[in-house]
């Protein structure tokens, strides 16, 4: 059984704080605990890079653990193992002894073993007449069976990073496929469009998939490949009801058809307006509803707009809607531009663009004036979300990599 008492090591190893408070827990077992060594083992492995520990330090981990007699660790034994250097380096893969002393450093560290250095600093272990273990010296286990369902939680917890990781990796290459495949089918098809533009997002986006590190950092980089993914789509399909609507004789096809390429709108295609929305006079036919992004989305490319959330944060739509009425005030956009917005937006686009123009604030003379200009482009089918989402999406993450 753990004693629990606060032992110091030998020579002129420092006890810090941590180490004391480490001490304590791992004496705190719950009476009658067991656990299986090499399960803990296994789960310490799993969760090395939230421990921060390298290959070499769970190597001598698992020596460690191997000198422990049973496979389980129990509370009432005794949980102190005291192999030499020599039968440690022995047992982890014929290490130098240097770096054996830095890992059992590391695991002291990372709170997976303990010091119970004897008065010289030797390990051994004193018996009784019985030949049962009275004292032991060396490095205790207890820390183990103290955090085994810690160490449990933990496992999972990077099983699910990676999962999760997986699925952004795979859904970044089938977004690039696409991408590729159908801006080669427009180009060879003719259709109208700066694909030029469309292929230079694409390149910039994927030339920065080599420098990517962080998880975070890829599903920025999936956020702006799925949105060129449906900026193209919208491109496509608006040919292909152009094409339709040509066949049929359509009287209005000069009104809908917006193929000049010198236009500076181009790369914001013909998009959706909300249902309810009133259509514009020029068109001969019904605008289709603009595309809502996710908010998690919306606020990577405008973090700006959450300090105006209630609490200075926002965690839903409604939140950002009342955000967004806020910054309309401060920007001096009149309410009734506003309420325009949101019959043609609807009111979560409506209250992205708003994020998006506070974003851009100092590079627009003035605010009211552009949202009435996205407000009539959003009428007319000819304003998506995307593009303004995309850009700020890579400004932010460009500041965010250099700090």
């Amino acid at each position: 059984m753990q004693s629990g008492n606060v032992t110091t090591p030998f020579g002129r190893r420092p006890i810090t704080l941590a180490l004391v408070t480490a001490q304590f827990k791992s004496a705190d077992i719950r009476r009658g605990k067991s656990a299986d060594k090499w399960k803990i083992y296994r789960d310490a492995c799993d969760a090395r890079s939230l421990l921060g520990l390298r290959d070499r330090a769970l190597a001598v981990l698992n020596a460690l653990v191997s000198f422990y007699p049973e496979t389980e660790l129990k509370e009432e034994s005794n949980l102190v193992v005291f192999p030499s250097n020599a039968q440690l380096m022995a047992r982890a893969n014929g290490i130098a002894g240097t770096t054996l002393r830095e890992n059992l450093a590391l695991l002291v560290d990372a709170g997976l073993i303990q010091r119970n250095d004897s008065p010289n600093g030797k390990r051994y272990a004193r018996k009784g007449s019985d030949g049962s273990i009275e004292t032991a010296f060396g490095f205790s286990l207890a820390p183990l069976l103290a955090r085994s369902e810690e160490l449990a939680v933990m496992a999972q917890q990077v099983a699910e990073a990676n999962r999760q990781l997986k699925i952004v990796k795979e859904r970044i290459t089938i977004a690039r496929r696409d991408i590729r495949k159908l801006i080669s089918a427009a180009m060879e098809d003719d259709v109208p469009g700066d694909w030029a533009k469309v292929e230079e997002f694409y390149v910039e986006a994927v030339s920065r998939l080599r420098r990517a590190k962080a998880a975070a950092e890829l599903v920025v980089i999936l956020d702006e490949l799925e949105m060129l993914r449906e900026e193209v789509i919208n491109l496509l399909e608006n040919h292909i009801n152009l094409q339709e609507s040509d066949t049929n004789g359509n009287e209005f096809r000069q009104h809908i058809q917006n193929s000049n390429t010198e236009s500076s709108n181009e790369f914001e295609p013909s998009s959706r307006n909300e249902q309810g929305a009133k259509p514009s006079q020029n068109i001969g036919r019904k605008a289709e509803p603009i595309k809502s992004f996710p908010l998690g989305m919306v606020l990577r490319a405008c973090p700006g707009i959450s300090m105006y959330g209630p609490g200075g944060s926002i965690g839903g739509w409604r939140e950002l809607m009342t955000a967004a009425v806020v910054v309309r005030s401060m920007l001096g956009v009149s309410p009734s531009a506003y309420q325009d917005a949101c019959e043609a937006m609807g009111p979560e686009n409506a209250a992205a663009t708003m994020a998006a123009i506070l974003e851009r604030a100092g590079h627009i003379t003035s605010a009211g004036g552009y949202l009435r200009d996205l407000t009539s482009r959003a009428r007319r089918g000819e304003f998506s979300l995307g593009p303004m989402l995309m850009a700020l999406l890579k400004v932010n993450s460009g500041r965010a990599m250099r700090a």
